[in-house]
């Protein structure tokens, strides 16, 4: 981290015992565009820095030709087995059930989702999940079976606390309501994509939702695929990554003026675009926003973020700069 970073704070999560530090790894890139030597790099910088929670699913990466799902679980798990007992202390793990894993293995079924967890217990190497998710809403199971199954594993030890990820407000609001109706765990997180170029989907009646049942927030894909580091500037930087081909509809004139902000504030603090865009995150009331690196120096420039603080006319600036 920067010179001027301060040791990063806890925050609890929701309702649960869970304390976490204000940036998650995004675990979707290890054993995929990071190799084993690399995430092993990352994740031990990661905690170094002294933060703690890892985000990861059991489909990263299945959506990638020749890949099958379980690779970021089973990188994590291979670190574990390195580090030893003592790392498994120092991190909270967070998982995600419901994508789809194969014919017939998919959504959030309590027969499918026990069978589920048992497998990302097994990748993991670890005998708990601190954070288990629901992907997605599964619309085809009643939510008092989720419900209920998601309770079987929190009082059976193999979970500790349970989120919902990329969830409608409307299903979100009747899902804690089924569980408070039968005296169950309740969902104690909430994990909606929201970045600069992206605020829609969480500001307004979600983030009303969040604040009213005390749901922490880990908001997801905080640095809009790489575009908010300032790596795409023209069609010549498309090629920089594989996510690159998606970067050319988000460098609109909105796109332009939200990076013009980045660059100016990042002068002001002499830092990079990359902490200013995780810091505005963090400034809107988010517990802790998921950004994922693939080098060291990648990852310094996210953590600098994290222990950044805006003023309230620079969070009011990139308010205005990325308003539709």
């Amino acid at each position: 981290m920067s010179q001027h970073a301060l040791p990063p704070v806890r925050r609890r999560l929701g309702d649960s015992n869970l304390e976490v530090a204000p940036l998650v790894f995004g675990g979707n890139v290890l054993g995929w565009t990071a190799d084993a030597r690399q995430s092993f790099e990352l994740l031990d910088a990661f905690v170094d820095a002294g933060f703690n929670m890892l985000d990861t699913a059991d489909a990263y990466v299945r959506f990638i030709p020749g890949f099958h799902g379980g690779e970021s679980e089973s990188v994590i798990g291979d670190w574990l087995a390195r580090r030893g007992p003592a790392m498994r202390s120092r991190i909270l793990i967070a998982t995600k059930v419901g994508l789809d894993m194969g014919p017939g293995e998919s959504g959030l079924s309590a027969t499918y989702v026990r069978r589920a967890v048992d497998r990302s217990l097994r990748r993991l190497r670890t005998e708990y999940i601190d954070l288990y998710q629901a992907h997605r809403d599964d619309p085809d199971t009643p939510l008092e079976e989720t419900a209920s199954v998601f309770d079987e594993l929190v009082r059976s030890g193999k979970v500790r606390a349970i989120g919902a990820s990329n969830f409608g407000t409307a299903r979100l609001e009747a899902a804690l309501q089924t569980s408070e109706q039968l005296g169950l765990t309740r969902y104690t997180s909430v994990q909606p994509p929201y970045n600069l170029l992206r605020r829609k989907d969480f500001e307004g009646d979600l983030e009303a939702l969040c604040r009213r049942e005390h749901l922490g927030v880990i908001a997801h894909s905080a640095l809009a695929g790489g575009f908010l580091t300032g790596k795409y500037r023209d069609i010549a930087d498309f090629g920089k990554s594989v996510r690159g081909a998606r970067m050319g509809a988000l460098l609109d004139a909105r796109g332009q003026r939200i990076l013009c902000t980045l660059d100016e504030l990042a002068a002001v603090h002499r830092t990079t675009p990359t902490a200013i865009a995780i810091g505005w995150v963090l400034a809107r009331g988010v517990t802790a926003p998921i950004a994922s690196a693939t080098s060291v120096a990648q990852l310094r420039q996210v953590l600098d973020g994290a222990t950044l603080t805006l003023a309230a006319d620079e969070v009011a600036a990139l308010d205005r700069a990325s308003a539709d």
